[in-house]
């Protein structure tokens, strides 16, 4: 789906940060989208990021990786309309790298 590449990317130069609501639903759906249902064990009590993107994810458990695919569309369609977008951001690194290394930063 190339709308959905092309999501990701544009995720990554929005002009403002999302909040970390936000960034949680955009993980949970990008995982469930790429890899499926969660198939990790819950992190422990103290891994408190951790918990929080497991949870996110394991949210979606059930959804097509296609459906999923849709919804990050959406989502991130709507959060250029928020925050607004920079193209001119496209070639820097920005706090939304948990859509290539699934970790929130």
């Amino acid at each position: 789906m190339a709308d959905f590449e092309k999501a990701a990317e544009d995720a990554k130069n929005l002009s403002q940060r999302p909040s970390d609501a936000d960034l949680l639903v955009l993980y949970g759906l990008y995982k469930q989208a790429t890899v499926g249902d969660c198939n990790t064990d819950r992190p422990g009590m103290l891994d408190f990021k951790g918990k929080a993107k497991w949870d996110a994810w394991n949210g979606n458990k059930g959804t097509s990786q296609e459906d999923a695919k849709g919804k990050y569309v959406t989502k991130v369609e709507s959060l250029k309309e928020i925050h607004g977008w920079d193209i001119q951001r496209c070639d820097q690194q920005t706090d939304l790298t948990l859509l290539q290394d699934g970790g929130l930063h």
